[in-house]
């Protein structure tokens, strides 16, 4: 594709009333300029410009993109003569300009404005939107767009107008070129206004075609915190419904909340409540919730986990983890192993039926085969300086209120007793209790 983009950043986001640059501000797990970009991707075009301001510059080029400053705030049209300034000129590509502040907008849409623009005129997105609005009206020309009129420099009859500029262009390269030179700034705002160009086109004798966006919500921009709730939640739907439709079961989309680049099984279900974030991924034909936070995880099939919270972490197929686990900083549950309520397992290995199923903290701890954890039973990793691992073998039963004091190691077949406080290593199949843990008679 003969296509580059200039991407508007460079707004200072005042009404967001925050340091943080208005557009790194995050809707599902992702700045809006994520989003910005990703859909610029989506849409085949690959060489992407941003223009920022000093706040954000170091920003955007962290994430890999090629970036002008746009030191001081002149309008929209300013911004793309900077853009265009900072471009090699190509005479026979296409430029789309769009915002970062506008995370909703999909690659569709820009594919749609672009493909309108293939013949070598001016296409841009506009949509119908309730008023009030404060986007500049579209003053068509039979089926082209003659001008667009800014709301603050509109007439009263011009604000009547229903259809909106959603601020998303395709321009010939070289027509824009010549085009953005003559910009003017005698206006309210007394900025350069890049939808001036538009009826600088139109008096040239190339008319703009507009695209129509059947959805104004897509279009509408993020000016303050009101407006970035608006676009999660509507982002959250999108999201949510993305994953319905390739045959995951959401009981309540307003009550799960979820980020891109998730992968969920087909047959699994989620109830109300739940968190999926950081590119987690869950089997098929789970149960997730209600109340769940999956976070950097991966979730074989048939798994199921109700009111817990799994971070950084591996849960096995067929496992069962709730209700009110905490699995965290890269643990490890091989498969068919059950956790249960009120139990926190950290860096810590659960081999294939291994269960620990209430009250217990399993830190730093490899826990075999079919063994079992029982109440109350702690891995006391932490000797004030460095931690240490606990290693138990395969079909151990470990008593209830039993502290086993790192490092240690536990045999196959080993029991503890109620209340054992094991300070030195049990041999395969022994068998201990007591305060400290002797071998029973």
């Amino acid at each position: 594709m003969n296509a580059r983009a200039i991407l508007l950043a460079a707004g200072k986001g005042t009404r967001m009333k925050s340091a943080r640059p208005k557009v790194l501000h995050e809707l599902c797990g992702r700045p809006m300029l994520w989003y910005a970009i990703a859909a610029l991707r989506d849409a085949g075009i690959e060489e992407i410009v941003v223009v920022t301001n000093e706040e954000l510059d170091s920003h955007v080029r962290a994430m890999g993109i090629r970036t002008v400053i746009q030191s001081e705030q002149r309008g929209t049209g300013h911004a793309v003569q900077v853009a265009l300034a900072a471009l090699e000129p190509r005479r026979e590509a296409r430029i789309l300009v769009t915002n970062g502040d506008m995370p909703l907008v999909r690659a569709q849409t820009l594919a749609r404005v672009l493909a309108a623009g293939d013949r070598g005129e001016v296409a841009l997105v506009t949509a119908r939107m309730p008023l009030p609005s404060n986007f500049g009206r579209v003053v068509r020309f039979g089926h082209h767009v003659a001008r667009i009129v800014e709301v603050r420099d509109a007439s009263e009859s011009e604000r009547a107008i229903e259809e909106m500029n959603a601020g998303i262009y395709a321009f010939p390269e070289s027509h824009l070129r010549e085009v953005i030179a003559r910009l003017r700034n005698d206006n309210a705002q007394g900025e350069y206004y890049l939808t001036d160009a538009i009826a600088l086109f139109a008096e040239s004798n190339r008319p703009a075609s507009p695209v129509v966006s059947e959805d104004y919500e897509e279009v509408l921009g993020v000016n303050d915190r009101s407006d970035l709730a608006r676009a999660r939640a509507a982002m959250n739907r999108r999201i949510c419904e993305q994953h319905m439709l390739a045959g995951v079961t959401i009981i309540d989309p307003a009550t799960t909340y979820l980020e891109p680049e998730l992968t969920i099984g087909a047959d699994t279900v989620i109830y109300p409540g739940t968190t999926i974030s950081l590119l987690s991924s869950i089997g098929a034909r789970c149960a997730i919730g209600p109340h769940a936070r999956i976070s950097d995880a991966r979730i074989g099939d048939d798994v199921t986990v109700r009111e817990s919270v799994i971070v950084e972490s591996e849960i096995g197929a067929g496992s069962t983890v709730g209700p009110f686990a905490h699995v965290r900083g890269h643990a490890v549950l091989v498969g068919e192993n059950r956790v249960g309520n009120f139990v926190e397992i950290k860096n810590s290995r659960y081999e294939r039926g291994a269960k620990s199923a209430h009250l217990s903290y399993l830190g730093d701890a490899e826990i075999g085969e079919e063994s079992n954890i029982g109440a109350g039973t702690i891995t006391c990793n932490y000797d004030g300086k460095k931690k240490h691992r606990t290693k138990i073998g395969r079909d151990v039963s470990i008593g209830s209120n039993t502290s086993i004091v790192a490092p240690r190691t536990i045999g196959d077949g080993a029991l503890t007793g109620a209340g054992s406080v094991v300070t030195k290593d049990i041999e395969p199949g022994g068998r201990v209790a007591g305060n400290p843990a002797r071998p029973l008679p």
